[in-house]
């Protein structure tokens, strides 16, 4: 019998928490009659990527993350794998969630299950969810109706699986189709858009200092100190962009925007939500 609920993510521009805050938040009140608990785990931020967190049969994990290049961010994937375990004798159950923004999961799903499993939980179901791309203006319809169905079927659905006392199968996600390559970015020109070295800038009449883009890059790439320079690796999470409040962040590779420019021309057609 679950006891309790884990909601664990990792999201540095807070589409994927949300995600999996609701979808912890409205399961744990529909078994608050027996008691069940809930808590959030994050793991963006540096400082929440030291702590080694495992769980016991009686706990249900929520977990979620989002989608880059069709696979779960290969920078985050060593938290993932060395951060969270679950019980190797009886399986600690899962829900596996992706974000992904308006073009393909492609194998995220896939792969956060995979990884999942090998960590000694049993992911029964899973999820991945349309929403506003990170960078690029596509998916600003999300979340749509359909979403919102396919939150509340995959809601019902693990409920019902778990107040049924039938012991917990793995999903089958898409005919379980083995991990694919990573997505190779395009640009308008349809050829390999190589960005990896690109890193966002800073325009100097807006910025005041502040350190915000410092505090949240999850990757502690920015200097704190020189908020103008970026001495680590990039992912690309557009958290800085985000949650600057100057709005003095950008990119201006042209690669980066090349491939921006294929997005919102070619993706323009709102992506489906799909439930395992």
């Amino acid at each position: 019998m679950i006891t309790h609920i884990a909601a664990i993510s990792f999201s540095p521009t807070g589409q994927t928490e949300a995600l999996v805050r609701e979808f912890g938040e409205q399961l744990a009140r529909r078994f608050q009659a027996e008691g069940v608990t809930l808590s959030r785990h994050s793991f963006t931020l540096p400082q929440d990527q030291q702590s080694l967190h495992g769980f016991g049969p009686n706990t249900l994990v929520v977990f979620g993350m989002p989608t880059y290049a069709g696979r779960i961010p290969n920078k985050a994937l060593p938290f993932v794998q060395q951060l969270f375990s679950g019980d190797p004798e009886n399986k600690t159950p899962a829900v596996a969630l992706v974000t992904f923004g308006n073009r393909s999961y492609d194998s995220s799903l896939t792969e956060l299950r995979d990884e999942l499993e090998k960590k000694d939980f049993r992911v029964f179901a899973a999820g991945a969810f349309a929403a506003p791309h990170a960078f690029a203006a596509i998916g600003r319809d999300h979340p749509t109706v359909q979403d919102k169905e396919k939150f509340q079927e995959l809601l019902d659905r693990v409920e019902g699986k778990l107040r049924s006392g039938e012991p917990l199968e793995r999903v089958s996600i898409n005919g379980d189709a083995p991990v694919a390559p990573y997505y190779i970015p395009l640009g308008e020109d349809g050829q390999p858009a190589k960005f990896l070295k690109a890193k966002p800038q800073t325009d100097l009449t807006k910025c005041d200092h502040c350190g915000k883009c410092a505090q949240v890059c999850p990757m502690g790439s920015i200097n704190p100190e020189n908020t103008d320079e970026v001495p680590g690796i990039c992912i690309k999470c557009q958290a800085c962009i985000k949650y600057c409040p100057k709005g003095a962040k950008y990119f201006d590779d042209p690669r980066f925007l090349s491939h921006k420019a294929m997005l919102e021309k070619n993706y323009q057609r709102t992506a489906e939500s799909e439930v395992f």
